[in-house]
C-alpha cells in the first residue's frame, strides 16, 4: 500500500516465497524488487543472488525484522542496493526506493555510521570512480562471464560491454581478468 500509493511508482507484482519472487523478476518488467530476508522456501538472500545474477540490471532493496551488521553484509553480498529494517519501514521504504533506483544505496540513517553497514554505501576510492554499469559489469566479468553472455544479460552489444571493460582496465590500473577478480573481491562485488 506504501508503495502504490507513491506518485510515479506502481506495484508490478506480489510473491509469496522467494521462488516465486525470481520467478516474477524474470516474467516481467521490474524496476526495483523488495524482498524480505526471511520468506519461505527460498529466502530473500538466495532470491536476491539469484535474481541479481539473471536480471542484474533489477534494484534490490532487502526488508528485514533483523537489525543486524551481519545481515546488513550479507544481503549486501547478495546483490542488494538498500537495506530497511521493518521498524523504519514506515518512513524509510519509500526514500530507499528512489535512492536505490537513483543508483545510490540506501541504509537507515540512524545505523550510517557503523563499519559494515557504511560498505553498502559507495565509500571506497575504487568504488567512487567506478559507474553503476561498471560496478554491474566488473561483477560479471568477475563472475567468469564472457563479453557475449555479458551483452546478452545487459540487453547491450558485445562492443559497449568491452568498452565498459577496457575502462576497468583503465581505471583500476589492471592488465587481466585476474586483476579485475581481485577488484571485484576487493570491492565485495562477489564473494572469494
Amino acid at each position: 500500500m506504501v508503495l502504490d500509493s507513491e506518485v510515479g511508482m506502481s506495484v508490478i507484482c506480489e510473491a509469496g516465497d522467494g521462488v516465486q519472487a525470481v520467478r516474477e523478476a524474470l516474467d516481467n518488467e521490474i524496476d526495483l524488487a523488495v524482498l524480505d530476508i526471511t520468506m519461505p522456501g527460498m529466502g530473500g538472500l538466495e532470491a536476491a543472488r539469484e535474481i541479481t545474477l539473471r536480471r542484474p540490471q533489477v534494484r534490490i532493496i532487502m526488508l528485514s525484522v533483523h537489525d543486524d551488521e551481519q545481515y546488513i553484509a550479507q544481503a549486501k553480498r547478495a546483490g542488494a542496493h538498500g537495506y530497511v529494517c521493518k521498524s523504519a519501514a514506515d518512513h524509510d521504504l519509500l526514500a530507499a526506493c528512489h535512492s536505490v533506483m537513483h543508483q545510490d544505496a540506501f541504509v537507515e540513517p540512524s545505523r550510517r555510521s557503523t563499519s559494515i553497514t557504511t560498505q553498502l554505501l559507495p565509500s571506497g576510492a575504487s568504488q567512487k570512480q567506478l559507474t553503476a554499469r561498471e560496478a554491474q559489469i566488473l561483477a560479471l566479468v568477475a563472475r567468469g562471464n564472457s563479453a557475449k553472455q555479458i551483452a546478452e544479460m545487459l540487453v547491450i552489444s558485445h562492443r559497449t560491454v568491452e568498452r565498459h571493460r577496457e575502462n576497468l582496465m583503465r581505471k583500476l590500473d589492471v592488465h587481466t581478468t585476474a586483476e579485475l577478480t581481485r577488484h571485484a573481491i576487493r570491492l565485495d562485488l562477489i564473494e572469494a
